[in-house]
């Protein structure tokens, strides 16, 4: 299930650069800031899932 989470993250991440990128070039505040906020949730998806790994780490 990992993988699977951590790829959505990139995946959110990817998003958020194009959508920020957009907004960039249309000049669209809006779609500058949703895409900055994608790419934020993208990096607490990815540390949940690290704190995940250690924690079964620890466990094993």
């Amino acid at each position: 299930m990992s993988a699977e989470n951590r790829m959505k993250a990139a995946a959110k991440n990817v998003e958020g650069k194009v959508q920020e990128a957009v907004g960039e070039v249309t000049g669209n505040p809006e779609d500058k800031a949703a895409g900055k906020a994608k790419q934020a949730e993208s990096q607490v998806r990815h540390t949940v899932e690290n704190a995940k790994d250690e924690v079964k780490k620890a466990i094993d």
